[in-house]
């Protein structure tokens, strides 16, 4: 299957996206894989004119947003992300009401509808570079509560206001489960998702994007307990194989999951879910992810 979906996809100039979170077998077919922030770059960059996502719905929406002229399929239609909707238009006016000298910080995990009420993107990548940079003294960071009490954490001389939004994976790690590892394993570091609570946090060594930890293991060390979704251990191993990884939990996007092979060669084959966006939500959730990929730079 591997094989035809690559000799389908060459002859239809097809690019292949996927994120670290989906299926191996779907990473190891894929042309581009990364995370929100790498997939959003890398579509402005290509020359092929139909691009296949393999994610979430939202990401899939960055890169249509992105690339209008672009023919862009989900692999999946029905792959989302809960946290995307957690926030409302209504929440964000009231916000913006009630605070003068605001900044409303989308992350990227969020609906293109979202998008074109706020002022920039993030990704967890880029995050504290971005809200760095704002002149804007209060910052109301969207959807994610625990990303956004990371960033205060970090970023003291903005005024950072919580959502109360978060990740249903990231979220539900299990403190207990974190120290028991830690004490399993004496010598691994712990590497943790800013998605996760503050308790958790506070026991990691290291707290960064999911490409962050990917990179964090192929520094020194042999052994890591990684707090953030399984699928990476597919690129982690790609690249360095002979590395101990104890996971937190079962920690597995369910969504990022629906991302198959046979879906993707059936969409080579007989077409399948394109994304579209509206017009005039495209063209206001556009500015946002333009202002990112220029405060974020490389």
């Amino acid at each position: 299957m591997k094989e035809r979906i690559k000799k389908l996809q060459k002859e239809k100039d097809v690019a292949i996206l996927a994120h670290y979170y989906v299926d191996g077998d779907v990473q190891e077919i894929a042309d581009y894989v990364g995370d929100s922030f790498y997939l959003a770059k890398t579509a402005t960059k290509l020359k092929n004119k139909t691009i296949i996502m393999a994610g979430v719905y939202f990401m899939g929406e960055s890169i249509k947003i992105l690339n209008p002229e672009k023919t862009v399929y989900m692999v999946d239609i029905y792959a989302d992300c809960p946290m995307a909707h957690m926030i409302t238009i209504k929440k964000i006016k009231e916000m913006r009401e009630k605070y003068s000298n605001l900044s409303v910080v989308c992350y990227i995990n969020s609906t293109a509808e979202i998008k074109a009420h706020c002022d920039v993107c993030i990704t967890s990548s880029n995050a504290l570079k971005i809200v760095s940079k704002l002149k804007e003294k209060n910052i109301f960071i969207v959807p994610d509560g625990n990303l956004a009490s990371y960033i205060a954490k970090q970023v003291k001389n903005k005024n950072i206001i919580l959502n109360e939004g978060y990740c249903c994976v990231h979220n539900l790690v299990h403190l207990e489960n974190v120290k028991k590892l830690k004490e399993e394993y004496p010598n691994a570091k712990v590497l943790a998702h800013p998605e996760c609570k503050e308790e958790i946090l506070k026991l990691a060594d290291y707290i960064g994007s999911t490409s962050g930890i990917i990179a964090e293991t192929l520094k020194e060390g042999d052994e890591f307990i990684i707090v953030t979704e399984r699928g990476i251990r597919f690129e982690i191993y790609k690249k360095a194989p002979n590395k101990k990884l104890h996971f937190a939990d079962t920690l597995i996007c369910r969504s990022m999951k629906k991302n198959t092979l046979e879906k993707i060669e059936k969409i080579l084959t007989e077409g399948g879910d394109e994304l579209k966006v509206d017009d005039e939500i495209a063209k206001k959730a556009l500015i946002p992810l333009e202002r990112m990929l220029e405060l974020a730079g490389d």
